[in-house]
């Protein structure tokens, strides 16, 4: 009987889906099973081109080329039998890539020439500062749904640019995706399109929405000079839902791997491949829907019911180079700086909304790295095989210790830091805001060193506090925050972002790979499909998957929340007042007369 169970057992077939996720800098995979427990992991830096200053180029055959790589080396290290896995999703930065309509091979972005196999225009190309002043001055509708101005982020403004600059008869015959459709059509040899990548980043405005009728705004794209792309019911950028395209929600069958890609991956041909996102949208799926007791009573353990409503009360701050901020909404919600309100990009008929701090991860990098003691500081925390933030962390701690401080806060209490050292994404949307701090002197120790970091920490947390007060204010009703990414990792700041937000913040169990484990969940609900093509909820995906994490909670100490009280209006008086001094000089300058 044993021998038997044995046998029995020894054939019981594992399921397994696959998350690939192409970041700026690498692309990474993930392979989760059933219950969703990560069992691979594998990552790979990709190609990045800057042939000139603002402008940042891919190429779709490199990211591919990577792409295998990866899953030939997930599956076979980790003994993985390629049968078994059912479903893949991706996830991708938000950047244009360009393939000819009449071969389907890729068409070079960088001119002059337009001669090499990059074709991606990554997200934080600035080529097109003219192409977005042009399409802003429109002042279309639809641009209420991108925060009312389109940045220059987005692929529009990118693909005005190349009609600008292309050879005509080469811009003819070039048909756009944003990078997650890109994949999935390689993937799959579909064209179809996914509500996320159009919406948010293409200027699609979904049927019903104000009067739209066929996603695509043609007098739009006329107004700015994309007339072309109106040609046969826009075929080029994905055509008429329903009528010569198909556009799809997160995760939702787009068809199966094909022969072709089956070949180049290592994987059998036929498993489903689902709708992909924008990145930080698999960071939303990746932690949102974890099983948490929201409550701050550590006798009440008790888990909420953790419904679609959770969501509403819950934020994704996916924080790397940048940090974004995303909140669902049964209705509409339009918030000042924040772009969106998206409806259908991740469950059909919610909607999304989109803040963000330009540079988080960038802004901690540039303040250690200019300071006078960023040398001697590196060098010790080289001497104890660590990294420079873990360091600094530590001498915080220590500096408390040593000077009988009462909390870190008070260390820093008489400085006071404004980060907006790359602009403002969210909630001002102002390119033009820049740094400013109080309290600098001639001090050039570790300890200086340490401070300034500490007060980068703790603009972050305040300004998040601002991002979310104007989302609530407007009419989401954000009360916990879901983090994903590296930053995680820094207690300090995950504590600062707490107090500051007086919220609840939830750390995955997976810090750094959430958004991976998001598109894995993408996969799962492709393999669902029945043979209507129906796919199981995504949000019972990510409710069964999501794996419950470390709370923290705001500090209980009654005198920091009052001082992290009177540096939020200092925080405020430094963002408002840096406008009303630059209007103030502006106007004492208008009449100059330059050279």
């Amino acid at each position: 009987m044993a021998s038997l169970v044995s046998s029995q057992a020894s054939t019981v077939q594992v399921d397994y889906y696959m998350g690939i996720d192409v970041g700026t800098g690498s692309a990474r995979i993930c392979i989760i099973d059933a219950k969703g427990d990560i069992v691979a992991l594998a990552s790979e830096n990709i190609g990045l081109w800057q042939p000139q200053h603002g402008y940042y180029e891919q190429s779709t055959a490199d990211i591919w080329r990577c792409i295998c790589v990866l899953v030939q080396r997930a599956v076979s290290q980790n003994n993985i039998d390629p049968l078994s896995i059912r479903g893949i999703g991706f996830d991708a930065t938000c950047s244009l890539a360009v393939f000819s309509n009449e071969t389907d091979d890729p068409v070079s972005v960088t001119g002059p020439n337009f001669d090499t196999e990059r074709n991606v225009i990554l997200w934080l190309d600035h080529r097109p500062v003219d192409e977005t002043a042009k399409v802003n001055a429109t002042n279309h509708n639809l641009l209420r749904y991108v925060g009312g101005k389109m940045s220059i982020e987005m692929e529009i403004p990118k693909v005005l640019w190349l009609k600008n600059n292309m050879p005509s008869e080469l811009f003819s015959k070039c048909k756009f995706y944003d990078l997650a459709d890109a994949l999935t059509h390689m993937a799959t040899g579909k064209e179809k399109r996914s509500f996320c990548s159009t919406i948010c980043k293409q200027g699609y405005v979904p049927v019903g929405v104000d009067g739209s009728v066929k996603g695509w705004q043609e007098d739009f794209l006329n107004d700015i000079g994309l007339g072309v792309l109106t040609e046969d019911n826009f075929k080029r950028m994905g055509g008429v839902n329903g009528v010569n395209g198909e556009y799809l929600s997160a995760g939702e069958l787009v068809g199966t791997l094909c022969e072709k890609a089956a070949s180049e991956l290592g994987l059998p041909a036929g498993i489903a491949i689902g709708s992909g996102v924008i990145d930080a949208y698999a960071g939303w799926i990746g932690t949102v829907g974890a099983k948490v007791s929201i409550e701050a009573d550590p006798l009440n353990p008790e888990i909420a019911q953790n419904d679609r409503t959770q969501a509403f009360t819950r934020l994704a701050a996916v924080a790397g180079t940048s940090t974004c901020h995303l909140a669902m909404s049964p209705s509409p919600v339009f918030v000042p700086g924040v772009w969106g309100p998206y409806r259908d990009t991740i469950l059909p008929g919610y909607w999304m909304s989109e803040g963000g701090q330009s540079a988080t991860g960038e802004l901690l990098k540039h303040v250690i790295e200019t300071h006078p003691a960023f040398n001697r500081a590196a060098s010790i925390a080289n001497s104890y095989q660590g990294n420079i933030y873990d360091y600094l962390n530590e001498h915080l701690k220590e500096m408390v210790r040593e000077r009988r401080a009462p909390s870190l806060s008070y260390l820093a209490r008489h400085i006071f830091f404004y980060g907006d050292l790359f602009g403002n994404r969210s909630p001002i949307a102002d390119p033009r805001m820049a740094g400013s701090i109080i309290g600098l002197s001639s001090d050039k120790s570790v300890d200086d060193l340490a401070l300034h970091y500490y007060a980068a920490l703790e603009f972050i947390a305040l300004q998040t506090r601002q991002i979310i007060e104007t989302m609530n204010k407007a009419g989401h009703s954000v009360t916990s925050i879901f983090m994903s990414g590296s930053q995680c990792q820094n207690d300090i700041l995950m504590k600062l972002i707490s107090s500051a937000c007086k919220a609840p913040v939830f750390i995955p169990r997976y810090v750094n790979s959430a958004v991976c484990h998001g598109a894995a969940m993408l996969g799962a609900k492709a393999a669902s499909a029945n043979s209507d093509g129906n796919t199981e909820d995504l949000w019972d995906i990510m409710d069964r998957m999501s794996k419950p994490g470390k709370k923290v909670l705001p500090t209980d100490d009654v005198n920091e929340m009052a001082l992290l009280e009177a540096k939020y209006q200092v925080f405020l008086e430094q963002c408002y007042k840096q406008r009303e001094y630059r209007d103030l000089v502006d106007k004492a300058v208008s009449s100059w007369t330059i050279q």
